[in-house]
């Protein structure tokens, strides 16, 4: 055995390659340079110009102060309500009863004496309640849906009062009620609404921003048909039609919004628009601003809301939107309109200027150009500089008048790129936020609704083709 080791030899694993094995390292690498230069690049976005406006970028959500004076109850009993919510009342209407027995209820559900039918157009006026509150319904105020329960409620009171009260006085006459139930008539007139919250008598000057945290804020609903002491809150009245809403905002826009003197207001629950004189409310220590908006008008139709969301329409102008990282600006040499020639025939514009042959002899040349925008005060025509360059010399036609190129300007716009590449068009811009523009539609040198345009104007260069 042990001669024969000697024999023994150790033999190296050979690595063979084959044809799939090479092309898939090279799969491999081609893929990894792909991603690499994806990842390393600015890929070009395409943004189609669309009409729009910037106006629903101002919303608030804002407290809502009324003139709100609590009115309580004189008597022990069960509180029934006559007059609706929202309903304005004058001076000895009838707002509720009071029947101090509980005997009332029992007699008019004996006699079927509570039932009421609906017409069409009362069906169409609670079809039309519950459309309002779909459309402006917010998940993240859930409490709305039982102010809307009690909404509505108050609809089937206003439909059904003239019933009960002629119901009440079959069975005060009939019934032997006729001691039992109280007639409470209103004191002074106003609109009338049923629910508490503890700002009835908020001063908007002492407003703070933790009164905006509706996580912690409470309504207290007051239903009919149920037992009251003397002194309980029966109802609220507001006795003037003068209201306002506050709502916080940065002291930039405290600026803006004090020169308006009057914004106009859009409340977003029904669209309802009404004119609002401002003012500056700032607190004590001046970290906290706030905007308040005063009406004179619609007070009631938002009776039964504390906080509201609103919209200010400052700039309603509409035109062409196109977002902010699109705007470029560029600089071009300015010409004097008399030494730019148009072509009606090729619908072509073009220069004529001093240039050299290759033999170094003195020539004028003809050079088509585009024309980027067109000064009017100064009539003169701004040209790219690829074209001229400062100091050529231009040649009027027919004429031995010269103008030397030295002047430059500056243009703001976008690169549209309807045809493949990246062409340069001069905007207008009539009204800017933080994250769009409105511009002036159907210039003559610029964009059109519907135009494509580059969303990110430093991925892209001068007439670079667009890959689609």
């Amino acid at each position: 055995m042990s001669g024969n080791s000697d024999n023994i030899r150790r033999y190296t694993k050979s690595h063979n390659f084959g044809l799939g094995t090479v092309l898939f390292l090279g799969i491999l690498v081609y893929a990894i340079i792909v991603l690499f230069i994806y990842f390393n690049s600015n890929p070009i976005v395409r943004y189609e110009v669309v009409e729009g406006s910037l106006s629903s970028q101002n919303i608030y959500r804002a407290i809502a102060i009324r003139d709100e004076h609590i009115v309580t109850c004189p008597y022990s009993g069960y509180v029934n309500f006559l007059a609706r919510e929202g309903q304005k009342v004058a001076v000895g209407d009838i707002v509720y009863t009071v029947d101090e027995t509980g005997r009332l209820n029992e007699y008019l559900e004996s006699q079927s004496l509570l039932e009421n039918t609906l017409s069409d157009k009362e069906l169409d006026d609670f079809k039309n309640e519950i459309v309002d509150f779909s459309h402006s319904y917010d998940p993240l105020n859930y409490t709305e849906v039982y102010s809307f329960k009690y909404s509505l409620q108050n609809s089937v009171l206003k439909l059904a009062n003239s019933n009960f009260l002629e119901s009440l006085r079959l069975a005060q006459d009939e019934g032997g009620l006729s001691t039992a139930v109280k007639y409470c008539t209103a004191g002074k007139a106003g609109v009338v609404s049923y629910w508490t919250d503890g700002f009835e008598s908020l001063d908007p000057n002492l407003i703070t921003k933790d009164m905006f945290n509706e996580r912690d804020y409470e309504k207290t609903n007051i239903t009919p048909n149920e037992l009251r002491a003397e002194g309980d809150t029966v109802y609220k009245l507001s006795e003037s039609e003068d209201w306002c809403v506050v709502f916080p905002i940065n002291e930039a826009d405290a600026e803006v919004y004090l020169d308006q003197n009057y914004i106009l207001t859009r409340f977003l629950r029904n669209q309802y628009e009404s004119w609002g004189k401002v003012s500056i409310i700032r607190s004590e220590d001046g970290k906290d601003v706030f905007c308040r908006l005063d009406f004179n008008n619609s007070m009631a139709a938002f009776i039964n809301e504390r906080f509201l969301d609103i919209e200010l329409v400052l700039d309603d102008e509409t035109g062409l939107k196109v977002p902010n990282s699109s705007i470029i600006e560029k600089e071009f040499y300015i010409v004097d309109e008399n030494f730019v020639i148009y072509d009606p025939n090729n619908n072509i514009y073009y220069i004529i200027m001093s240039g050299y042959d290759e033999t170094g002899q003195a020539i004028t040349l003809r050079k088509e150009i585009t024309i980027y925008s067109h000064d009017e005060e100064k009539h003169s025509y701004y040209i790219d500089s690829t074209i001229v360059s400062a100091g050529d010399v231009l040649h009027m036609e027919n004429s031995q008048e010269v103008f030397v190129v030295k002047e430059r300007g500056t243009l703001t716009g976008v690169y549209n790129i309807n045809k493949g590449y990246a062409d340069f068009k001069e905007i207008t811009i009539l009204s800017q936020n933080d994250e769009y523009s409105i511009i002036k539609p159907n210039s003559t040198y610029g964009l059109r609704v519907y135009d494509y345009i580059a969303l990110k104007a430093d991925t892209v260069s001068d007439d670079q083709f667009i890959n689609e």
